[in-house]
Parts: C-alpha cells; sequence; structure tokens
C-alpha cells in the first residue's frame, strides 16, 4: 500500500529525485555510521553521483543536498533560507559536521563526484563509502532515487514504501474498480479506509490539512517573490506579475469565459518557481511536477460552488490510488520513463482527484486519470542546464490546466470509454523503457540542446 501521506511529502525544491532523494539517501547512509560504530572512525566521506543524478545532478543541487542530508537534515525539516550559507561554510572550512556531532574532512573535487554511466537497477544511484585518513572503506552502501523522492538501498529499486495490513488492496485499476463496486462506495472512501489502518483518521486529517496548508503557503510564496530564478539561465519569475494582473481584473466583472485558466495557470506557475529556487514544497508525486495538483486544488477551492476541507481531502485521497497505480506498475522518475512519469502522473492523478470532488462514479473517476496520462504519452524530459525551469514550469501549468479538462471530459460521458487506464499505464512503461536516454533526465537531448543557454 502507497498512503498518502508518502505520496505527499513537504520537502525542497527543485527536485524530488535529484535533490529530495540524495538528501534522504545521504541521511540514511549518516544513520549508518552511527548504527554501525564507524562513525568516530571515519575521516572522510565519499559520494559518487551517477547516472542522471551524474548528468544534471549540480544544476537540481544534488552535492548540496548530499551534504545537508550527511549533517542530519531533512527535507521536511531543512531551514531552505539557510541552505546556502551552510553549504558556503562546509566548502570553506572544508568540514561536514555527521550528523551534527562528527567532523569529517571534505574536499569537493575529491570526495564528491558526478559519473554519466549508470549503475544497474536504475539511472538515479548513488554510492557512499566512509573512509579512514589511509582511505580504508569502513562502511559502504549503494542507494537508488526512484522517483517522487522514494530511496531504496541496494538492488530493490521499486520496493513499495510502507508495509503494513491493508483492507483493500489493490495493483490495476481493474481491481481498483471492482473493489469499488463491491463496496459500493466510491476511490476516495476505499483509501479512507486503507489510511485507517496505518493511522487514526483524525491524525490523517491533520497531516491532510499540513500537507495543503504548506501547498497555498508555497502558492502564496510564489505569487510574492519576485526576481530571477537562480543558476545562469537568468529565468524571470513571472508569477508576481501575473497575480498583479489578475488581482486588478478581479474575477466576477471579467467577461472572459475562459479566465479561470489564467488563475490556474497562476497557481501552477507560482508552485514550480518556488520550487525551482529551492523552496519548501510539496511533493506531488513529484517536484519537478509539483504545481499541478495545488493548481487544480486551488480552481476546486476558488470556482466550484460548495467546495470544502472535506472535498479536498477526498481529493488527494483519490489522487493517491491514482499514484499507487503508477508506482506499481510504471514509474514516478523522469529519469527512468521521461516527463510523462511526471507531469504526465500528476495530471493524471488530479484529473482523478477533481473529477472525484465533482461527483464522478468511479468508472468516471478512472476514465479521467486516464485521459490525463493518454494524452501525456512520450514526454520527454529535457530541462535546459540541467534545472527544473524549462520547460518545466510551464509544462505544470499545461498539466493542470489539461486535468481540468479531463475531469470535465470524464464527467461528460457514463464511464465507458476503449482504452482502459492499465492499458494507458502499461502504454506508458514501455513507451518510457523505448525512449532514448538523452530524453530521461540528462539534459542531452530535446529543448535542452536546441536552447542556447546566454
Amino acid at each position: 500500500m502507497l498512503s498518502v501521506l508518502e505520496v505527499f511529502k513537504i520537502g525542497i525544491g527543485p527536485s524530488s529525485s535529484h535533490t529530495v532523494g540524495p538528501m534522504r539517501a545521504a541521511h540514511q547512509f549518516a544513520l549508518a555510521l552511527s548504527r554501525e560504530h564507524v562513525l568516530m572512525q571515519t575521516d572522510h566521506v565519499r559520494v559518487e553521483l551517477h547516472g542522471s543524478l551524474g548528468a544534471t545532478g549540480k544544476g537540481h543541487g544534488s552535492g548540496k543536498a548530499v551534504l545537508l542530508g550527511l549533517e542530519g537534515e531533512e527535507p521536511d525539516r531543512v531551514d531552505t533560507g539557510r541552505v546556502d550559507a551552510r553549504i558556503e561554510e562546509i566548502t570553506r572550512d572544508q568540514k561536514i559536521l555527521v550528523l551534527g556531532k562528527h567532523a569529517v574532512r571534505f574536499v569537493a573535487s575529491q570526495h564528491l563526484t558526478y559519473h554519466r554511466k549508470s549503475l544497474p537497477f536504475h539511472p538515479n544511484g548513488m554510492k557512499f563509502f566512509a573512509c579512514t585518513h589511509d582511505g580504508e572503506v569502513l562502511l559502504q552502501r549503494d542507494y537508488y532515487s526512484v522517483g517522487g523522492g522514494f530511496v531504496t538501498e541496494g538492488a530493490t529499486p521499486h520496493t513499495m514504501a510502507t508495509h503494513a495490513p491493508c483492507p483493500y488492496p489493490f495493483r490495476t485499476g481493474a481491481e481498483l474498480l471492482a473493489l469499488c463496486r463491491q463496496l459500493g462506495s466510491g476511490i476516495s472512501d476505499l483509501v479512507r479506509t486503507n489510511e485507517a489502518a496505518l493511522r487514526a483518521p483524525k491524525d490523517t486529517r491533520l497531516s491532510v490539512t499540513g500537507i495543503w496548508e504548506v501547498m497555498q503557503a508555497c502558492v502564496r510564496a510564489g505569487c510574492a517573490n519576485e526576481g530571477v530564478l537562480p543558476g545562469p539561465l537568468r529565468v524571470r519569475r513571472r508569477a508576481p506579475d501575473l497575480w498583479r494582473q489578475l488581482q486588478g481584473e478581479g474575477t466576477s466583472k471579467s467577461t472572459d469565459v475562459l479566465a479561470a485558466l489564467d488563475w490556474v495557470s497562476l497557481y501552477a506557475l507560482a508552485v514550480n518557481e518556488e520550487n525551482a529556487a529551492g523552496g519548501r514544497v510539496v511533493t506531488a508525486p513529484t517536484n519537478g511536477a509539483a504545481g499541478i495538483v495545488p493548481a487544480v486544488l486551488h480552481y476546486y477551492i476558488r470556482f466550484v460552488p460548495g467546495a470544502d476541507l472535506e472535498g479536498v481531502e477526498r481529493f488527494f485521497f483519490t489522487a493517491t490510488a491514482i499514484a499507487q497505480l503508477y508506482k506499481e506498475n510504471a514509474s514516478l522518475s523522469g529519469a527512468e520513463v521521461g516527463c510523462q512519469g511526471e507531469v504526465g502522473v500528476a495530471c493524471s492523478m488530479a484529473a482523478a482527484g477533481l473529477a472525484e470532488v465533482l461527483g464522478a462514479s468511479p468508472a468516471q473517476v478512472e476514465n479521467a486519470a486516464e485521459i490525463g496520462m493518454e494524452h501525456n504519452l512520450g514526454l520527454t524530459c529535457d530541462p535546459v542546464g540541467g534545472r527544473v525551469q524549462m520547460p518545466c514550469i510551464e509544462r505544470n501549468s499545461m498539466g493542470a490546466v489539461k486535468a481540468i479538462h479531463a475531469a470535465r471530459m470524464a464527467l461528460r460521458g457514463d464511464g465507458q470509454h476503449f482504452v482502459s487506464l492499465d492499458q494507458v499505464i502499461k502504454t506508458m512503461r514501455e513507451t518510457g523503457a523505448d525512449m532514448k536516454t538523452r530524453y530521461k533526465e540528462t539534459s542531452r537531448g530535446g529543448l535542452a540542446v536546441n536552447v542556447i543557454e546566454c
């Protein structure tokens, strides 16, 4: 079972697989040093980033994330305003304070290296070595960042995160729909019951409310923070200007029947500009696609009559069920299947969640999710300069609008459709396998090589 609190994780930008994952892996390694009683003997830690991490890790802040993780920081708790200052201190002093209690040597050119060749099992591989002053390896661990901030150790990169009794397990869309028919329930009700096997319902409600509050705070920050995004591309933030324009125009007086879509674009841009700047975001289900679910949820709250927090919770539960199908049967990793595994999956999740809260039947919800992915099949991951800026930010805006359209199309039907969600997920997986490596978060194909970096 994949829990709602694992699909939607509070973290730090700009990437779930290249920032959040490496930070969590480094933290796990630091804990292993303490657990194996070799921490105090360690003179230095050597880290190798492989595959997509090696190709675009510098632009995604993977190295920074590793250093912070070794010091004991975690994505949901790290002070985003202190990150750059702490990295400067580590670089200047050439020391890492592992778990905040043991100083080890750190020379960037020697102890943190990037390698384009992938390790077995997944393109996002990491090797950690704890060494004595003489170079003797005290402890070695291999980790894989498999998308969405999920990290696994060794040769089991696709292990699901939660192992707990599940009242209503499902592995396919067909099984999910069959359970809903059997129980006479909606998808969100089924997921709610499964979540209750993990924790008290009131605790789940509080956590989901907290996730929604972080999403709203991220939108507010994205609308307020001016300037340009980090890095050599000098991409200007657009959300503040768009927010001022829309505030001036208002919504009730507008005669533009599509004005709501401008607000949806604003919400998505605001989130992903914050993500690109290394701000606090919610992985949903990845950071590169973190703006789609919040944008569609904001659309629901602002433009759908009768919208309430109960609906927000049902949205999250439904989106979680769809995310589980993709993680179980395909991938959430842009390095593995391209951006169809990020923006495509987020679009599918958001379409399903919106359809659910608009009163769709389980069959209509499944149809909405299918439409959301079907028209993202083959979407490549080609970040210019190895940064989650171009075309990633705009893709979130387009993905959010597409999700709303998919939900509305599904609601106009009766749930019967020719292509099933399971068939689309299978196609997405196969398309990702066929996709050339240069189109999968390596910045060696697509827009990444056809846009001149200035």
